[in-house]
């Protein structure tokens, strides 16, 4: 059974950022460190392990502002996809962000995310960017 965890350690982050180094930016070419930035001391990070060890699933909170919480990198292991792990995960940060009083949430969704995301409550507030030239984004907000 998996569970959902917050990292601990220099060694837990590292999981997390090669996941999301491999499903998030490594199939566009995309550089290593492009999969993270500023916000990631301030933000709350969630993670599921395997029994061998690996992160397979992850996402992170962060709050932009006292009311809006957002919703990004979120990530699951290719071969794990389809167990609800994301739902997981999505589930966590919520509960997070309602622990902190923010009343909304929001993301930017991968095109192919968007049924995960509208299943989850998700609107679709508009078309946003398109990123590698490949990925249309579209912004998403969750009444909480």
């Amino acid at each position: 059974m998996f569970r959902v965890t917050e990292p601990v350690s220099p060694e837990d982050f590292q999981k997390i950022f090669d996941l999301r180094y491999h499903v998030l930016r490594a199939p566009w070419n995309q550089p290593r460190g492009s999969e993270r930035d500023e916000a990631e001391h301030t933000s709350v990070h969630a993670m599921i392990i395997d029994a061998d060890g690996r992160c397979i699933a992850t996402g992170r909170l962060q709050y932009n502002s006292s009311e809006e919480a957002q919703i990004r990198f979120m990530a699951v292991s290719n071969e794990f996809r389809g167990q609800g792990l994301g739902r997981m995960i999505l589930e966590f940060l919520e509960g997070k962000a309602k622990a902190n009083t923010s009343a909304t949430i929001v993301l930017q969704a991968r095109e192919n995310a968007l049924r995960f995301y509208k299943d989850a409550g998700y609107n679709i507030e508009e078309k946003t960017f398109l990123l590698f030239d490949a990925i249309q984004h579209y912004r998403m907000r969750k009444t909480l």
